[in-house]
């Protein structure tokens, strides 16, 4: 099998982010003229300092010098935006790329993948690359035409002196190779600590209540710090590699500068070669040493790129979540079906076994059981945030599998324990997800509003709809939050409904008003409990018991008292 080359995986990346070609292309060849401009000058000087006297001084020849730095910088400002314009597109392209996958992906990934890591490679690993495709590749584009373009003309000038300059070529070669492999490994190391470090920093921040109310500063402290050093540390490595480089790079120019000096002095004294050539080859000469000393920064910044380049291809690799495809139906005055379904987030440890079970249309199912038995794993099931590992669920005779994801969780309400908000308005949060949000009137918000009993508190608001709730509705009480999100899914007018206990954490007077509001969602749907406290559930027409993954009893209320053990245990514990 042949071997892929290690850079393959970078440049098809960027190949794959639509260059503007036109942009690259002029700024390319702006670059050229401006080489082209920069190789004209030291040509000019030679003249000049040959014939050089007071009474010979050409003002023309002057000019024409005059007028090519001046060409050489306009242009050489014009090629440099034009490139790194390039360069910011082509790193937006790849962020969208970024973005557009990752909102696609399955839940399982993210129960896998710690967030912070994710956000890292968005943000850290995506300004890798654009370091080295805004700022570093413009110069090594110019510099290549540069050291092509001065050396070919060296070689005309005194081919000699060229072949003693390039002597320091494979030197320079030989201490850069090895260097740069050094640098990959630690680029790698530090881009994975990094992402690390970014993960336990979000973590903590979005868990600085439960931080505060333990009283674990100085344990997030000493974590924190712990994780700094060992960025402290990469970056040390780090700048060690970069001491090496920039004293050796200097050491390897002036060598060649004193080397050229003294040959071209013994040429010049000798009478075969001018003064005026002397000097238009040490011109040359730093046209070729300054890209050169660029590349080496160059080389190193692609090694970091290679590494960023893999952590982001991972992701881009990684199988969407296909939401569109499958059949559009509609759900209503259907039954749910769970047919010897069975999951397990991996082999070895089974949540769920040969669950078979139905929900008729307009019926409230609920599950109970104990902690950990799998009830919000069925939740899971029935969004589709994960498939069954064996078995089926059918909406009517239809597998929900072939049904488009979109059209099925459109249908679909859920109110969970927890409500999550996002940050932004209650307008924005009542209308999170619909495709046509700006077109809903603030009179339906508020009939929703009504309808979940929310209307009286937004009203105490003085900006009403448009109150901002901040991050996750931390504004908002628990049972603000709940009403909102009973408005939100009022709006969307499902078909199914599910419920994770959603007056569980709330107080007495909060729940009896969530709970009237819930009463009116349910009328007419589908809808799916989860059970933490059986006095929600007693009106259910039918209740599953699961435990330990397996469906152990159902039946309504007075029936499994009668018939299950530990269900009659749990409502003497809960109801007497």
């Amino acid at each position: 099998m042949k071997k892929q080359h290690p850079l393959k995986p970078f440049f098809s990346l960027i190949l794959s982010t639509n260059i503007p070609r036109a942009a690259f292309i002029i700024g390319l060849a702006a670059s050229i003229l401006t080489t082209i401009a920069g190789l004209i000058v030291p040509l000019l000087t030679k003249q000049l300092v040959d014939g050089f006297s007071v009474s010979s001084l050409s003002f023309s020849l002057a000019a024409a010098i005059g007028a090519a730095f001046i060409i050489q910088a306009i242009v050489s400002g014009l090629s440099t935006y034009l490139l790194s314009a390039v360069g910011q597109k082509m790193v937006a392209s790849l962020r969208e790329q970024m973005w557009r996958k990752l909102i696609r992906l399955p839940v399982p990934f993210f129960d896998q993948t710690a967030s912070g890591q994710t956000v890292s490679r968005v943000v850290n690993d995506t300004s890798v690359v654009k370091e080295l495709v805004s700022n570093y590749f413009p110069q090594f584009v110019t510099g290549i035409i540069s050291i092509v373009g001065a050396v070919a003309i060296l070689l005309v000038m005194d081919w000699r002196m060229t072949l003693v300059m390039l002597l320091s070529v494979p030197v320079t070669m030989l201490i850069m190779i090895p260097l740069g492999r050094r640098m990959a490994k630690i680029s790698r190391g530090l881009q994975d600590e990094t992402a690390a470090f970014t993960g336990d920093v979000q973590q903590t921040l979005s868990e600085i209540r439960l931080m505060k109310a333990s009283n674990a500063e100085q344990l997030e402290e000493k974590q924190g710090f712990n994780g700094i050093e060992r960025l402290l540390q990469y970056g040390l490595k780090e700048a060690r590699i970069f001491a090496l480089i920039s004293p050796l790079m200097y050491l390897i120019v002036m060598a060649v500068i004193v080397m050229i000096i003294t040959y071209g002095g013994m040429r010049v004294a000798s009478g075969a070669m001018t003064t005026g050539a002397l000097v238009a080859f040490l011109l040359y000469l730093f046209q070729i040493i300054m890209p050169i000393t660029s590349f080496a920064m160059f080389f190193t910044q692609l090694q970091k790129a290679k590494g960023a380049t893999e952590r982001i291809i991972e992701i881009l690799n990684q199988p969407p979540e296909e939401t569109r495809k499958g059949i559009v139906l509609d759900i209503a005055n259907k039954s749910v079906r769970f047919v010897h379904v069975s999951f397990s987030y991996d082999e070895e440890e089974p949540v769920l076994k040969d669950i078979s079970l139905e929900a008729r249309p307009g019926e409230m199912v609920a599950f109970a059981g104990p902690s950990g038995g799998g009830k919000t794993t069925m939740f899971g099931l029935l969004e589709r945030f994960y498939e069954p590992t064996e078995g089926e669920i059918y909406i009517g005779n239809i597998p929900i599998r072939d049904l488009s994801m979109e059209s099925w969780r459109s249908q679909i309400g859920y109110v969970s324990q927890d409500s999550p908000m996002m940050a932004g308005t209650i307008r924005d949060n009542l209308c999170y997800g619909l495709e046509n949000a700006e077109a809903i009137s603030d009179d339906q918000l508020w009939k929703v509003a009504e309808m979940a009993y929310a209307d009286q508190f937004i009203k105490e608001f003085p900006q009403g709809l448009k109150t901002e709730i901040g991050e996750r509705g931390v504004r908002l009480s628990g049972g603000q939050r709940q009403r909102i999100a009973i408005a939100r899914a009022f709006l969307r007018d499902p078909k199914i409904l599910m419920m994770d206990e959603a007056t569980a954490s709330l107080d007495s007077q909060s729940e009896g008003i969530v709970q009237q509001a819930l009463t009116r969602l349910m009328e007419g749907r589908t809808t799916f409990v989860i059970a933490h406290r059986l006095s929600t559930i007693v009106e259910a027409d039918r209740i599953f018991f699961i435990e330990k993954g397996e469906l152990t009893g159902s039946g309504t209320h007075e029936e499994l008292i009668q018939s299950h053990e530990l269900y009659r245990q749990f409502a003497e514990q809960q109801l007497t």
